[in-house]
């Protein structure tokens, strides 16, 4: 895939990217996704993402996103709890374990950076 390229993010057609049922803490939420560019290598991975209502629990990578609808609190274990909407520009460091409260459905383009 090159480099240059555009995607229209709100109407992007998604795949299911099933949850852990470990990581589910309440609710019955849903993830989709699709990457949309990858590094040769794999370390570098561009795409988008959509979660359902629920609250899950992750460890995540190094990663920069754009919340484009949708709404969530991260508490950010030993740190930050952040309130995230549309338009809000979020970065989580590797290795964070958060927890996601999605109150509507989320979807966020992001950039991630595996180490």
């Amino acid at each position: 895939m090159t480099h240059s390229f555009v995607v229209h993010v709100s109407e992007a057609e998604l795949e299911p990217e099933p949850l852990s049922p470990e990581q589910i803490v309440s609710g019955t939420p849903e993830v989709t996704g699709k990457v949309v560019w990858e590094s040769a290598d794999g370390r570098r991975v561009r795409g988008v993402w959509q979660i359902t209502p629920g609250v899950v629990t992750d460890t995540e990578a190094d990663e920069m996103f754009v919340v484009l609808s949708g709404s969530a609190t991260i508490e950010v274990a030993g740190g930050p709890t952040l309130t995230v909407g549309p338009g809000d520009l979020v970065v989580l460091g590797e290795g964070d374990r958060t927890t996601w409260t999605v109150h509507e459905t989320l979807r966020k383009a992001y950039a991630i950076d595996l180490g």
